[in-house]
């Protein structure tokens, strides 16, 4: 069975025109002028993909990508406008777009975005992969902003904490892209020295500096047809910002000491655990680096604000280290759900790793883990998953421990009022399960 399509243009000649470009490429073709009337064929039947125009009378298509995404999930939408901004496509693919095309495009591009948009709908929406777990709502809403931008062709900047996973997030835009089959390559700019990191980049010549001694190749060129993660980006020099800024505007870089200029293909996506917005005002960050970086942003969360993340984190640590059969006591459990991970997922990590080996061929227990104490302030939502359970006893107990039975901090840290603490304290009381609180 082809694949079904609606075009919407209120210029007839532009809408005929994608018609027969996409009829000819075995497509079934419907056509629309105006977004009412796009709306109302697609309440009569269904559609894989709608071609629609950005700016038309009444409703726009901008608007028609918020419909279709609440309404329809299932079918894509692909932008197309003479009125293009990046702007524009950005929120188009916030708002549920997987494809944004600039009039005048070639009948191949409308028919290679088309393909890529149908191929996508026969994947699943979440697609399994073995290094992200997804069960908290805030992990799946970064998650699903990360799929949208792998459709849209921009640069991507991901803000997150060290530890948070912003590589496996780097490596899942890439693998569900259109540069798929192209390579990644990923460069920490905090690793290396600002000559050394500049080399590395954009490539050099033989005699550039002592030490080069043949021509070599950057990782800009390494990644052409692909992407390139830029790691850390915050910690790159003012200097080299400015060349960057070059090859994110051109696409063309110049190995050092050369003066041939080399074009490459590149999809850059940056990450940092600062907040560039500080450094840009600090003076520390280039402003217009910034924004062109900033074209797609995605958060990701770190650990304690995904709590529903932990324990199926924990389980994937414990049988990679400790083999398929690794399981973890309903203790240790609790004391993972009741940390605040200041290391994100990496501490979780390197945690579950040491305790696999402490605990030999048996579970997993308490005094296996060895959690390093923290007394980082939970986030709100975080503690209005707590429940009225050992968990939420044991984490309460553990924290007015590290302040001597100061409640007023131990709420603090709990991100809980003093009321609320007074309130949980009496309920365990009342319900047989006093908590033992140490004198201060």
């Amino acid at each position: 069975m082809p694949d079904r399509i609606l075009v919407v243009d209120d210029e007839p000649q532009m809408a005929l025109a994608m018609e027969r470009v996409l009829r000819r490429s075995g497509k079934e073709v419907d056509t629309a002028p105006g977004g009412q009337e796009a709306l109302s064929a697609l309440s009569r039947r269904s559609y894989d993909v709608v071609v629609t125009d950005l700016r038309m009378p009444g409703i726009g298509g901008h608007e028609m990508v918020k419909r279709i995404h609440a309404l329809c999930p299932g079918t894509r939408v692909i932008v197309v406008t003479a009125y293009g901004t990046v702007e524009s496509a950005v929120s188009c693919v916030r708002d549920g777009a997987v494809d944004y095309l600039m009039k005048p495009f070639s009948p191949e591009a409308l028919e290679q975005a088309v393909a890529q948009a149908t191929r996508r709908g026969a994947q699943a929406q979440r697609p399994e992969d073995p290094d992200i777990v997804a069960e908290d709502p805030a992990t799946q809403a970064a998650l699903e902003l990360a799929l949208r931008a792998a459709r849209a062709d921009v640069t991507v900047l991901l803000e997150a904490e060290s530890g948070a996973g912003k590589e496996v997030f780097a490596r899942l835009i890439h693998r569900e892209s259109p540069r798929r089959e192209g390579p990644f390559v990923a460069v920490n700019c905090a690793a290396l020295p600002r000559e050394l990191l500049e080399a590395e980049l954009f490539g050099h010549v033989k005699g550039a500096f002592t030490g080069a001694l043949r021509d070599r190749k950057g990782h800009f060129e390494a990644a052409d047809g692909g992407t390139l993660l830029l790691d850390e980006i915050g910690e790159m020099s003012p200097d080299l910002q400015s060349r960057i800024l070059r090859v994110v505007q051109d696409q063309m870089v110049q190995p050092v000491g050369s003066e041939t200029i080399t074009r490459v293909n590149v999809r850059l996506i940056a990450a940092t655990n600062r907040n560039l917005r500080e450094e840009v005002a600090a003076g520390r960050f280039r402003e217009d680096l910034y924004y062109r970086l900033r074209v797609l942003p995605i958060r990701i969360p770190p650990l304690r604000e995904r709590p529903a993340d932990v324990e199926p984190l924990a389980t994937r640590f414990a049988r990679l280290y400790g083999g398929p059969e690794a399981r973890m006591t309903p203790a240790a459990l609790r004391q993972l759900l009741g940390h605040t991970w200041p290391g994100n997922v990496r501490e979780l990590q390197n945690a579950i790793q040491r305790a696999t080996i402490l605990a030999g061929d048996g579970p997993v227990d308490v005094q296996h883990l060895d959690l390093e104490p923290s007394l980082r302030p939970m986030d709100g939502a975080i503690a209005a998953t707590l429940s009225l359970d050992g968990a939420e006893r044991d984490t309460i107990r553990r924290i007015l421990e590290k302040t001597r039975g100061n409640r007023t901090e131990a709420a603090a840290a709990l991100g809980i009022s003093p009321r609320t603490l007074r309130h949980k304290l009496k309920q365990y009381r009342d319900g047989g399960v006093p908590l033992a609180e140490p004198a201060r």
